[in-house]
């Protein structure tokens, strides 16, 4: 019969001769013309596979003067891919400075700005996933998707959920973290540090090893990219959702506590703006990352996808930009700092150049010329044997 074929648009299965073979039309163009269309080829006894018919612009709602053809999504795709590329590289650049930032000055060494420190490399590891994604699924437009399963492609995919993963449960971390403070304010946080760093790491790798052993018993095909069935499926996103519950809760907690204190009188003056700018990132964090998550959770994949795209791609490539944003360089302890240190090398520079300035105006004076001259006239051995031959000749 005829093999599996790849035509660009979507893989026909194995057939028999003879026999037609039904599909339906790629979920991008239902997005766009909301038309669930099918087209069906045959499999003719030459062992080639026949033309699409109906062809795709009859079959997926195209017709002849569309001006939304797959050339157009194409250019759309490419078009959205460079935003998130983007995105995404400024993020890495502003949380790589940022962690330069916290490691550089020992005044930031602290069990906050270490959390902190963490969540940023859950960002950076995102970034970097995606991009290793796309280099390996999508490099090559040439590619039959119909038979790619590779192991490489499948790791990529293993690493893009575990830096999701990981992201979320950082940023729960710094809600725990920021209600642990309010709650427990004379109690050392630092014994809570390696609880953090365990949970943090430890049970994004746990999930995602119980879901890469689910992949390969119940559903190992393709590069594990495809649409998942339901218990494989909540393996990845029930954590996540769950995360971003428990934050929610936080969040609200959080508030209720916050305006306590305000309006309590130790809580008042110096104190409360404490409380107050301690809570300020991580109160905007918390939805701003969240709620469009619960929002798709309980939708199928295809549902919504061009906003799915917008948030989790588009705006969510800049996510990593923002946090650096809000923890360090809106930071007034880091800002005064660097202003410190910066100074600190404006003062040093110029003391560098008032001593080289002296220097080499001691150097250059006439009383120090003068004494080089005679200085050389007393140690250069050519003048010493003019001096004895002139004596010999008076002789």
């Amino acid at each position: 019969g005829c093999a599996r074929d790849w035509d660009g648009l979507t893989c026909w299965p194995r057939a028999t001769f003879g026999e037609v073979v039904k599909v339906p039309c790629p979920r991008f163009f239902e997005e766009i013309t909301n038309i669930h269309g099918f087209l069906q080829r045959n499999c003719t006894q030459e062992a080639y596979w026949s033309e699409p018919f109906p062809p795709y612009p009859v079959a997926c709602g195209f017709d002849e003067g569309s001006s939304k053809g797959p050339e157009d999504q194409k250019s759309y795709y490419s078009a959205f891919w460079r935003v998130y590329t983007a995105g995404y590289a400024a993020s890495v650049t502003s949380l790589i400075t940022a962690l330069i930032v916290f490691a550089a000055f020992r005044k930031f060494h602290c069990t906050r700005n270490y959390i902190h420190m963490h969540l940023f490399v859950s960002f950076i590891l995102r970034a970097v996933a995606v991009f290793t994604k796309d280099a390996v699924l999508f490099a090559d437009e040439t590619m039959d998707h119909c038979l790619m399963s590779t192991v490489s492609c499948k790791a990529a995919v293993a690493f893009f959920q575990f830096s999701i993963l990981a992201n979320f449960f950082w940023l729960l971390i710094e809600g725990i973290y920021l209600q642990t403070l309010l709650l427990l304010t004379f109690v050392s946080d630092k014994q809570y540090v390696w609880w953090f760093i365990f949970t943090g790491w430890g049970a994004p790798t746990a999930v995602v090893f119980a879901w890469v052993l689910t992949r390969i018993h119940q559903q190992n095909t393709g590069c594990w990219d495809d649409d998942e069935n339901g218990v494989v499926l909540w393996i990845i996103k029930g954590p996540i959702l769950l995360t971003v519950l428990i934050n929610f809760i936080i969040f609200i907690n959080v508030i209720r506590i916050l305006v306590h204190k305000l309006k309590s009188q130790e809580g008042g003056g110096s104190h409360s703006s404490h409380f107050v700018r301690l809570a300020k990132s991580t109160l905007l964090l918390i939805p701003l990352f969240g709620v469009h998550y619960i929002v798709f959770a309980f939708f199928p994949e295809s549902t919504g996808l061009e906003a799915r795209l917008y948030i989790e791609l588009g705006l969510g490539s800049f996510q990593g930009f923002v946090v650096a944003l809000l923890y360090c360089f809106s930071n007034a302890e880091v800002q005064g700092e660097l202003k410190k240190q910066l100074c600190k090398w404006q003062y040093q520079e110029y003391l560098n150049f008032t001593h080289k300035h002296r220097t080499l105006s001691r150097e250059n004076s006439p009383v120090n010329y003068v004494t080089q001259l005679s200085l050389l006239e007393k140690i250069s051995p050519k003048r010493k044997i003019s001096v004895y031959q002139n004596g010999v000749t008076s002789v």
